[in-house]
């Protein structure tokens, strides 16, 4: 599924990635509100991705996934780069992502991700140049 999720974006195809969540996800994005809720507003979050970018670029490092029954849930680092439209490259920054998947129906879906960056306390800001 994480790798259905990086082709989805490197194809830019919000079909893909529609297939992959559950209707009700509830998702903690990097960017506001603090939550995105339903499947409406997480491909409304991935939006700005396939409008902004020519060519996307998605790495998944370090995943890491624990499987139950019909529970999972996994973490990794995830790097969102590529060129935009206007040709500039963007490197992007790598970010933390947590998973949380259920098996509705014998489908697995993620019904919870979860995407940040570490803060630095004393400037109240994100630390965005760190790698894995």
């Amino acid at each position: 599924m994480i790798g259905t999720i990086v082709e989805g974006l490197r194809n830019k195809d919000p079909e893909t990635l529609k297939r992959l969540y559950a209707t009700d996800i509830v998702s903690f994005d990097i960017e506001p509100p603090l939550q995105h809720v339903g499947i409406d507003a997480k491909l409304k979050n991935w939006a700005p991705v396939f409008t902004s970018f020519e060519q996307v670029n998605y790495e998944v490092r370090d995943l890491t996934l624990t499987v139950g029954g019909d529970v999972a849930f996994g973490h990794a680092f995830g790097r969102l780069s590529g060129t935009l439209k206007n040709g500039a490259a963007m490197s992007g920054m790598w970010v933390r992502v947590t998973y949380c998947l259920r098996k509705i129906d014998g489908t697995w879906l993620i019904v919870h991700d979860q995407v940040s960056v570490p803060l630095d306390i004393a400037s109240g800001k994100g630390v965005v140049d760190l790698d894995p």
